[in-house]
């Protein structure tokens, strides 16, 4: 997962979900992408150990305009935010769960 400039946000009007008390994390997925399933798991085991933590997953074919505004160009694609929506840590691919946490540890 690598540092993001912390400039852009996301809002529940942009998820369609409410933004966790201490971090949110956001995977962009599509319906065929095998490793978004891994991920999902992942991530909802880490937001499960993590107070104040959720996981949204977004649908990249139905979520275009957002899709294109944060440059997604690979699912799954996992944006950590912090308390108030800005992305602290984005990575492309399958994160293992240690990096997550580490991510997560960025954010809160």
């Amino acid at each position: 997962m690598r540092a993001h400039d912390g400039q852009s946000r996301l809002g529940e009007s942009d998820l369609g979900a409410a933004l966790g008390e201490r971090a949110t994390l956001v995977q962009f997925s599509t319906a065929f992408c095998q490793p978004c399933r891994a991920t999902r798991r992942t991530l909802a085991d880490v937001a499960a150990m993590v107070d104040g933590v959720v996981h949204v997953e977004i649908d990249a074919e139905e979520r275009l305009a957002l899709v294109r505004r944060f440059g997604i160009v690979r699912t799954p694609t996992v944006l950590v935010l912090d308390a108030g929506g800005r992305i602290v840590t984005r990575a492309a691919g399958a994160p293992r769960k240690a990096d997550v946490i580490a991510a997560l540890g960025r954010a809160v």
